[in-house]
């Protein structure tokens, strides 16, 4: 509490409550853990989500493909850049995006592929990188419940073009309200997310693009960044937690399978 205390101090004495120097350290650590070069803080999970589609030049007479079992938000952020979701079936030993239904669900309109990580694992990246190398579909990954999560090495967040991170307060790094992040090592769709998320602003006084107000605060970025030096610990204390309640219900039907590679 102390350390969450003294950040809300710093952000009050500072009077930097829209973007601003908080916003701007914790993005440069929070694209540094993910292993991206670039980081832009946003209002919510399904804001970055949103506006990475529309940096993204995702619009209306195209089609993304999205896993039948996510929470809403994946769908709305299609529905809200003018595309249409097009679901596919899971796997059922994991509960996350099947390659080869979202190969069946490939059509000329296709663009992009939402690959939705859940439960602490990471979707079989390895296959649906094939996939958008046969069809040049653009990967975007819906990291929302994947803070830290890895794929063979690399952490959700730089497996794709782009990635949507939410920090609302039930997630593994939450903050204290609403809150989100799109994390890419594309530069121009990192200045375009910028200027979408700021009324369209490039520098003050100039508006170029037709953009919204989906800005991070100061006040939720200095509490993540007290927070995210703890993620790993306590992911880790998460899957101690996870392997006991394994042990206790492995007579049970039902369990979702736990992947070496994630």
């Amino acid at each position: 509490m102390g350390e969450l205390k003294a950040a809300f101090e710093r952000v009050v004495r500072a009077s930097s409550f829209i973007l601003g120097e908080e916003v701007e350290r914790f993005e440069e650590e929070f694209a540094a853990y993910c292993g991206t070069s670039a980081c832009v803080g946003v209002s919510s999970g399904t804001s970055a989500l949103t506006l990475a589609l529309i940096a993204a030049r995702i619009g209306p007479g195209e089609e993304v493909i999205v896993p039948a079992h996510t929470y809403i938000a994946t769908a709305l952020s299609v529905l809200h850049c003018g595309a249409t979701p097009v679901f596919c079936d899971v796997e059922a030993d994991t509960g996350l995006i099947d390659p080869e239904a979202a190969a069946a669900a490939v059509s000329t309109r296709t663009a992009a592929v939402i690959p939705v990580h859940l439960y602490g694992q990471v979707c079989d990246m390895d296959a649906l990188d094939r996939l958008a190398d046969r069809h040049g579909l653009l990967i975007l990954e819906d990291a929302a419940q994947a803070h830290g999560a890895t794929y063979r090495g690399r952490r959700a967040g730089s497996l794709g073009a782009a990635a949507g991170f939410s920090f609302y307060p039930s997630k593994n790094l939450g903050a204290l309200g609403d809150a989100g992040a799109i994390c890419t090592n594309n530069r121009e769709l990192a200045e375009r997310a910028r200027q979408l998320r700021h009324l369209g602003q490039r520098t003050k006084g100039q508006h170029v693009i037709a953009g919204y107000n989906e800005r991070l605060d100061g006040l939720q970025a200095a509490l993540l960044r007290v927070k995210l030096p703890h993620l790993d610990g306590w992911n880790a204390r998460r899957r101690e937690l996870g392997a006991v309640y394994r042990e206790l219900l492995a007579d049970e039907i039902g369990l979702l399978e736990v992947r070496p590679e994630s």
